[in-house]
C-alpha cells in the first residue's frame, strides 16, 4: 500500500427536506452576499430555487444570482461569474443543482479569490489557486461527485479544450443531499449517472498499487451498489432508497476514498474530456461508457491477476484458470451489456464522433504526444489513438 493523504473537510447534510435549512447553514459562515448558481430551468421550475431564496432571507442573508450553466461547464460562463462577484462583494456561492454547477461554482469561487490570475491557467495547470471562496451545494443530480471532490473540469469552448485540475480549494465546505430532488432527473441522465460514477472508482481500481485489500472491498462494494441503484432508479424513478443509495455511492466514488494507497489518474475521463470538449452536445456518462470498454479490453493483459480479481469480486464469475483471458474478456462482456440495458452507447459512432477526429482526439489526450497516462499499461499517444478506433466501431 503506497503512502496517502485522505482529506474529506465536506460536512454532508443527507435526507429528505435537508435542503430548507440551508438558510441557517450558510448563516454559520457570515456571509456579506451569497452567489446563487444554477443551471437551467429545471431549478426555478422545481420551486427549489424559490425555496432556497426563501430560507436565505428568512436568515436576513443577502443573494444575488447566476443560472445558465450547461452540461460541460463554459469558461466564458465562470468569467461572468468571478465579475459579478467582485461587483457584488460575494464572499460565499451556493450551487444548486449537479456536477456542472458545482464545478462552474468551484472555479467562479477560485477564480473571484485569487482576480490577478487568469482563472484559465488553474485548468491548463500552468499554476494552482492558493485561497477560495467559502462554497456549499445543494445536490439534483447524482452523478459528478463533485460535491465532495477536490476536482473542477471547466470546457472553453473558444479553443475546444476540456481541462480538469485538482486543489483543495476545490472542496466545497458543506453538501446538502436530499435524494427527493433527483426523482424528476430524466432516464437518460439518469443512466449517464450511474456510469459515471461507477467509474469513478472502476478507475482508480486498476491504477497501479498493490495490497490494498480494505480499499478494494470498499471499491467493489461502491461498483456494484451503483449498478443495482441505477437499474432500480430506472424502473422506478421515485423509489427512494434507490436514488439515495446512488446519491450516496456518488459523494464516496469520488471523495477519494476509494483510491487510498494507489497512485491515481481518471484514465479514461481523460480519453472523454477530449471527446465532450470537442463534441460539447455529449453527455459525459454516454462519453464513458462508448470508451471504456475498449479501453479494458486494449490493458487488461498488463495485470491479469488484478483483472480476474475484478471479473470474480465485481462480476461473480468462475475463474478459467487455464484460459484466464476468457473470464476476463467475459467480464468486459458483461459491462458492456449492461451499458446497453440502461440505454447507454458502446461505441463512438453512434454519439456522432466522426472518424476524421480520431487523430486529433489522440493528440490532444497525449498533449501533442508529450504526455503518458499512468497505468498497469502506461499509454502513449500510439496506444492512445488505437483505443480511440477501438470504440470507435
Amino acid at each position: 500500500m503506497n503512502n496517502f493523504i485522505y482529506e474529506t473537510p465536506t460536512k454532508v447534510y443527507f435526507g429528505k427536506d435537508e435542503e430548507l435549512k440551508v438558510g441557517k447553514i450558510i448563516a454559520e459562515y457570515h456571509p456579506k452576499k451569497v452567489l446563487i448558481h444554477y443551471g437551467g430551468k429545471s431549478a426555478k421550475e422545481s420551486g427549489l430555487l424559490d425555496k432556497v431564496k426563501k430560507c436565505l432571507a428568512d436568515e436576513n442573508i443577502d443573494f444575488v444570482e447566476l443560472g445558465g450553466v450547461v452540461a460541460n461547464p463554459e469558461l466564458k460562463l465562470v468569467r461572468k461569474g468571478i465579475k459579478l462577484c467582485i461587483d457584488e462583494g460575494v464572499d460565499f456561492i451556493l450551487a444548486v443543482g449537479g456536477g456542472s454547477v458545482m464545478d462552474s461554482a468551484k472555479d467562479i469561487a477560485n477564480g473571484a479569490a485569487n482576480p490577478d490570475i487568469d482563472v484559465w491557467d488553474f485548468s491548463l495547470g500552468k499554476c494552482a489557486p492558493t485561497k477560495t471562496l467559502n462554497k456549499g451545494a445543494i445536490l439534483t443530480l447524482s452523478a459528478a461527485g463533485s460535491e465532495m471532490s477536490n476536482s473542477c473540469v471547466i470546457s472553453n469552448n473558444e479553443t475546444g479544450e476540456k481541462r480538469g485540475y485538482g486543489s483543495s480549494c476545490n472542496r466545497m465546505n458543506f453538501a446538502i443531499e436530499n435524494p427527493e430532488l433527483t426523482y424528476t432527473v430524466s432516464p437518460y441522465q439518469t443512466a449517464c449517472g450511474a456510469v459515471d460514477i461507477a467509474m469513478h472508482t472502476i478507475e482508480r481500481y486498476f491504477c497501479p498499487g498493490e495490497d490494498t485489500y480494505v480499499t478494494d472491498s470498499i471499491a467493489e462494494a461502491v461498483i456494484k451498489s451503483v449498478m443495482k441503484a441505477g437499474t432500480d432508479c430506472l424502473e422506478n424513478p421515485r423509489n427512494y432508497e434507490a436514488r439515495a443509495n446512488m446519491m450516496w455511492a456518488s459523494s464516496l466514488a469520488h471523495n477519494g476514498l476509494t483510491q487510498c494507497g494507489r497512485e491515481f489518474q481518471l484514465v479514461v475521463h481523460q480519453f472523454e474530456h477530449e471527446v465532450s470538449g470537442m463534441y460539447p452536445e455529449i453527455a459525459h456518462g454516454a462519453g464513458l461508457a462508448a470508451i471504456w470498454c475498449s479501453w479494458a479490453r486494449y490493458v487488461y493483459r498488463a495485470n491479469i491477476n488484478r483483472w480476474l480479481q475484478y471479473a470474480h469480486n465485481v462480476w461473480n464469475l468462475e475463474i478459467d484458470f487455464e484460459h484466464p483471458e476468457k473470464t476476463i474478456e467475459l467480464a468486459i462482456d458483461k459491462q458492456e451489456q449492461y451499458y446497453a440495458s440502461i440505454g447507454m452507447p458502446i461505441n463512438l459512432k453512434s454519439l456522432g464522433v466522426k472518424k476524421e477526429s480520431l487523430e486529433k482526439l489522440a493528440l490532444d489526450c497525449s498533449r501533442n504526444k508529450t504526455r503518458t497516462l499512468i497505468g498497469y499499461k502506461p499509454l502513449a499517444y500510439e496506444d492512445i489513438l488505437k483505443i480511440f478506433e477501438m470504440a470507435y466501431e
